[in-house]
């Protein structure tokens, strides 16, 4: 994985446990080299207390990435998970062939819109369509940042970037293509959100069959300024909860998942205001979360002085019909809203092993005699397609 600082790994005695005996620190990974105020390191965040609050012992995962900001985020957490680094766009694959390999897997793909939505397109796709058992996160920022700020497959018509060019292309909606290609677990959520996100993540988590989360994760140095679709300010102040989202073990386990959302504890910061900056300025940031009921309003004072109205609305939604779902996010598109929550799930999901129909022995547990059963057994088997 990526190079980086390694945490200490000394614990507080007194540190909550898991039920077998982790803490939270025991999820940690190297320390983060991404730009302070990042929602992606928020993503890391949730992903480790998911991890920690499942229980799940960290050497039966695998954690997979691509290239990208967003594919360095495997580095910071569950640092005695199994792990791959993979060529740019490449990471389905590569889950693929783990997942067929090793059934007992618990895999996380970590990717961004330019790893995923362009010179990945065509491998996220087919992951789906097959039914790869992962939690494919997408952190969702509409910018190349290793590269400065280029837009990327999902910048909207009309956002702006830093330096004031404006997008014309047509984007990629990543929740939209999962919906049209069979994804059988779509949700979306915002990095800023923990107390939504991490629900999703653990239901995610315990998918029968490929789950598939967006996240919004504003990048504070290139994409999040006035005239951007993906900063924190206008997803504060676009986006709609369909779902108070909430997680059961044993409700994930019968094909669903427990709605009973009761709100979300505050926890907002309103900063400071600060001057102007420059284009090439990246600035030091104390992320801003903010937690309200559903059907309240909740106003929020950014970074740049400006408050924000959040209305998040109470509503109950049919999360089994793939039709009605693809059409609710359209149509909440034109409103100029961003859905979050779980948007579909598919109670009785098929995986990639259930379709295909392959042994319930992880395949690299054969011997090589029943993986290669000779050239007499392959000529016989050749002669039925003559």
């Amino acid at each position: 994985m990526t190079t980086s600082i390694p945490k200490p790994r000394i614990h507080h005695p007194s540190l909550e446990r898991n039920s077998i005996g982790l803490t939270r620190r025991d999820y940690e990974g190297s320390m983060s080299t991404l730009c302070a105020g990042c929602g992606h390191d928020s993503v890391t965040a949730a992903i480790i207390r998911a991890f920690w609050e499942l229980s799940i012992p960290p050497h039966r995962v695998a954690k997979l990435s691509g290239i990208g900001c967003s594919s360095k985020t495997p580095t910071y957490f569950l640092r005695e998970a199994h792990g791959f680094n993979s060529v740019h766009g490449r990471m389905p694959s590569i889950a693929t062939g783990a997942g067929a390999a090793n059934r007992d897997l618990i895999m996380i793909g970590i990717s961004g819109d330019g790893d995923s939505l362009s010179i990945g397109l065509g491998q996220f796709c087919h992951a789906m369509r097959r039914g790869v058992r992962m939690l494919y996160v997408l952190e969702n920022n509409g910018v190349y940042g290793l590269t400065k700020g280029q837009f990327s497959a999902s910048a909207d018509v009309g956002t702006k970037a830093k330096r004031g060019e404006v997008n014309r292309n047509e984007p990629i909606d990543p929740v939209l293509l999962a919906l049209s290609l069979g994804a059988t677990f779509v949700a979306r959520s915002f990095s800023g959100d923990r107390e939504q996100l991490v629900p999703i993540l653990k239901a995610g988590l315990a998918h029968r069959g490929f789950a598939f989360i967006d996240v919004i994760s504003p990048c504070v140095t290139f994409n999040d300024h006035e005239g951007s679709t993906k900063s924190y300010r206008f997803t504060r102040d676009h986006m709609r909860e369909v779902i108070a989202a909430d997680f059961t073990d044993g409700a994930v386990r019968d094909g669903g998942l427990d709605g009973a959302g009761n709100g979300h504890a505050i926890h907002a910061d309103p900063g400071d205001e600060t001057p102007a900056e420059s284009p090439d300025l990246v600035p030091i940031r104390t992320e801003i979360t903010a937690a309200y009921a559903p059907g309240s309003v909740h106003e929020i004072r950014m970074h740049d002085g400006s408050t924000v109205r959040l209305r998040k609305i109470d509503e109950n939604f049919e999360s089994t019909d793939r039709d009605a779902v693809y059409a609710y996010v359209r149509e909440r598109q034109r409103a100029g809203e961003i859905p979050t929550g779980l948007l579909y799930m598919e109670p009785e999901a098929l995986d990639m092993h259930a379709m295909e129909g392959t042994v319930a022995r992880p395949l690299v547990d054969l011997a090589f005699e029943s993986l290669c059963p000779g050239a007499g057994k392959l000529d016989a088997l050749m002669e039925e397609f003559r």
